[in-house]
């Protein structure tokens, strides 16, 4: 269960922080320094005290990294904030408020958390609040994409003052109806107050609230000391509903006419339709209504999924070639060692840690598959899908169709889980296409070993690490990453660009892949020189953004490291990091997993731990985990605890279902679940060969600690709680067998017989 104590304080003494850095210069002119007017402008909104150098026991501090300057996640806030302001709220005749939230609710709790902001702000009851997912809404520009962590911090203060000003409206409604002032009148349980007793729900006062002419006071949200809802656990106010299957995903909705979809995909990745020998004869088959060719493939429309797929497995379909028709494992590997940049720090005279890493291909496999419904006319369409970046969506739809874009409407609709698959609408303009060769509308299903061998994928990563020490001192680290190429076209990269003057000198200059890397990858620790760059290969293999994006792969390896050296060096790995940490937040979390999780326990023989920080996006989290690798068939977490400091936690359930989430993500890649690339297709076609963890992979014993708010606003987490378990999960592994991790996932045999092609 989370829980709201503070972490507990262990380990030496820290020197006193009076706010002088090691050379004396206090933290905020050092920043002057370090960064161009623009980012400091943005620092100096953040906070000083959280993002400048702190006292550390190290010889040799390291500076900054650009993430600690401006992240990821301050540049979609900053793009977003011309906009921000942007929100739909509405209090109709019955109580109800109804919220149009600009995001999309993949199962991260999203809609929950929103309905919390506004409760709070309106002091109106949870239950009264609807949250509906906004359609594509061009006029938001840059401020409606979903990822990198940043729903919360980015709508955080929008919501509430839109709640506050909403709320100051309806106090104004009741003082011009009782001729009393608004600052006697009182706001509780979705009720306005009068100090004589009288009260009105806001439901009686929502005309009056909404007249033109009515005078408001202004309105500001209330500080988190006053919060009564925010802060607290809460469940899921779409719990119910998706355990009795109300929740309505995409294949749910009754669109009128939509006929069942699916299409039969190329051999290879990317192969292109050269013909179909036997089409008369599927358009022949029981229920069938059409065959058409797409880019993708070719498409069949029926009366029922069961006809279509029957249809479908029917087809004779010459293929063409696609892009990466001669790539295996063993080929993208060699590309990517070759293209790993070269290391510059020579180990001459002083010891040293090196380390190589290969991460493979990994499908985001979330629960529902790719699926769209689609009505395409001769003078306007209309889609529905879960989307994560429905302007970009629209936008493309529209010029693919020919249409202007006034007549494309794009529903957002709630789907089953993402880890970023979704930032991409393969589905919605895939059916778009088909239903304007069929003419009629669709509803299309991507089947699951189509959605888990043509879905986009994690790119495979290889890593080269080399950490110099002396006299127990880390003196440089440097990390070199080669990485087959991320897809990045789904508006991550407007935002960017529209936001590269934020970034520190030179940076905004960078490649896409750079800036992305730059702005999420840093180093917790005072490891003298830091460095880390990063150099993306093209393959032609569909790729996309996975839950963490670059910090998985990268953060992972790196705590691998920190092992390695601790013990280079003759220390504890909890204490080594305890002492190279650079802020007293970053050890307070990693002192709470310590503590709770019993740090060096005895185990026995073939089981150990395994602890692992990272921190990201203004939040921070530590995890430590036991394993048993005594069944080299089925080596099992038994046990896991994970401490985790988000600034100001608005529901601290939801935080504790992330990290689990987080925790799984991480059991499963690095223990068992890639994908095996062969001849331009992945092996792996369902869940029983894409081993993703099992209940009986899972630990039982999982306890996440949200941390009391140490901040005035909230940081990411939807991302944060992957990094960690990676490296805890493999320092424990290694550990357990005496052996270094260095290809992941670890258990990575071919135990199944692949679909055919």
């Amino acid at each position: 269960m989370a829980e709201q104590s503070g972490a507990t304080a262990t380990g030496s003494a820290r020197p006193s922080d009076d706010g002088q850095g090691a050379t004396g210069s206090s933290r905020r002119s050092f920043l002057t320094y370090l960064v161009a007017a623009p980012t400091l402008a943005l620092i100096t909104r953040a906070g000083a005290d959280v993002l400048a150098p702190q006292p550390a026991h190290a010889v040799i501090p390291t500076l900054p990294a650009v993430a600690d300057l401006v992240d990821l996640g301050d540049l979609f806030i900053l793009a977003g904030a011309p906009t921000s302001a942007l929100l739909a709220l509405a209090v109709e005749t019955d109580g109800t408020i109804r919220f149009r939230l600009p995001r999309e609710e993949v199962g991260q709790g999203l809609t929950t958390a929103v309905a919390m902001l506004v409760a709070e702000e309106l002091d109106a009851p949870l239950g009264s609040v609807r949250v509906e997912l906004d359609d594509a809404r061009p006029e938001l520009l840059f401020n409606q994409l979903t990822g990198s962590s940043n729903s919360i911090r980015s709508l955080y203060g929008p919501v509430r003052q839109c709640a506050a000003g909403a709320r100051a409206r309806l106090v104004a409604a009741a003082a011009a109806r009782w001729n009393l002032p608004a600052s006697r009148l009182t706001t509780a349980g979705g009720v306005v107050r009068a100090p004589d007793g009288r009260t009105a729900d806001y439901g009686s006062l929502s005309a009056e609230a909404a007249a033109p002419g009515l005078i408001v006071l202004g309105a500001s949200p209330k500080p988190a000391a006053r919060h009564a809802l925010v802060g607290t656990p809460t469940r899921r106010i779409d719990a119910r509903a998706m355990v009795t299957g109300a929740q309505k995903y995409t294949l749910d909705l009754d669109v009128p006419g939509a006929k069942p979809c699916v299409v039969r995909r190329p051999p290879t990745l990317g192969g292109a339709v050269r013909g179909v020998s036997n089409l008369a004869a599927v358009r022949a088959m029981p229920g069938v209504l059409h065959v058409v060719t797409v880019p993708t493939g070719v498409a069949v429309v029926a009366e029922t999924f069961g006809q279509a797929l029957d249809a479908k497995a029917a087809l004779q379909v010459v293929w063409g070639p696609g892009p990466a028709d001669q790539l295996s494992d063993a080929q993208i590997r060699t590309r990517l060692r070759a293209a790993t940049p070269p290391l510059l720090v020579p180990p001459l005279l002083t010891p040293y840690v090196d380390a190589e890493f290969d991460f493979a291909f990994v499908s985001h496999a979330p629960m529902e598959t790719n699926s769209a419904v689609a009505d395409v006319r001769d003078d306007r369409a209309e889609i529905w899908s879960g989307l994560k970046s429905p302007i970009v969506a629209r936008e493309t739809i529209a010029a693919d169709l020919g249409l202007p874009l006034d007549k494309v409407k794009v529903h957002v609709v709630q789907a089953g889980g993402s880890f970023g698959r979704r930032l991409f609408f393969d589905a919605a303009l895939e059916a778009a296409r088909i239903s304007k060769a069929c003419r009629r509308p669709v509803k299309l299903m991507w089947t699951r070993v189509d959605d888990t061998r043509h879905g986009r994928m994690r790119p495979a990563t290889h890593h080269r690490i080399r950490a110099t020490h002396l006299l127990g001192e880390v003196l440089s680290f440097e990390h070199r990453v080669a990485a087959a190429e991320t897809d990045f076209r789904h508006g991550l990269g407007e935002i960017i660009t529209a936001t590269a003057a934020s970034l520190p000198s030179g940076i905004g200059n960078a490649t896409l892949a750079q800036t992305l890397f730059l702005t999420t990858v840093k180093s917790p620790y005072h490891f003298g020189l830091t460095t880390q760059t990063l150099n993306e290969v093209p393959t032609g293999i569909p790729t996309g953004s996975w839950r963490s994006v670059y910090s998985a792969n990268t953060r992972g390896a790196e705590e691998i490291v920190v092992d390695e050296l601790a013990a280079a060096t003759g220390k504890d790995p909890y204490r080594f990091r305890r002492t190279f940490l650079k802020t007293d937040a970053q050890r307070a979390v990693l002192d709470k997993v310590a503590a709770e999780g019993e740090w060096g326990r005895a185990l026995p023989a073939g089981c150990a731990q395994g602890i692992a920080f990272h921190e990201e996006y203004k939040s921070r989290t530590a995890c430590l985990v036991e394993i048993d690798t005594r069944d080299p068939e089925h080596v099992r977490v038994t046990r896991a605890v994970i401490a985790v400091d988000v600034g100001l936690p608005v529901n601290p359930s939801g935080l504790e279902a992330q990290m689990i989430g987080g925790l799984t993500d991480a059991i499963s890649t690095t223990l068992r679940a890639g994908l095996h690339l062969d001849k331009g297709l992945p092996l792996e076609g369902s869940y029983s060969q894409f081993h993703w963890a099992k209940q009986r992979d899972t630990p039982l014993d999982v306890r996440v600690f949200v941390l009391p708010a140490t901040g005035t606003d909230p940081g990411g987490a939807g991302e944060l709680g992957v990094p960690a378990a990676v490296g805890a999960i493999a320092n424990a592994w290694a550990r357990a067998t005496g052996s270094k991790p260095r290809s992941f996932p670890l258990d990575f045999d071919v135990d199944f017989t692949p679909y055919p092609r």
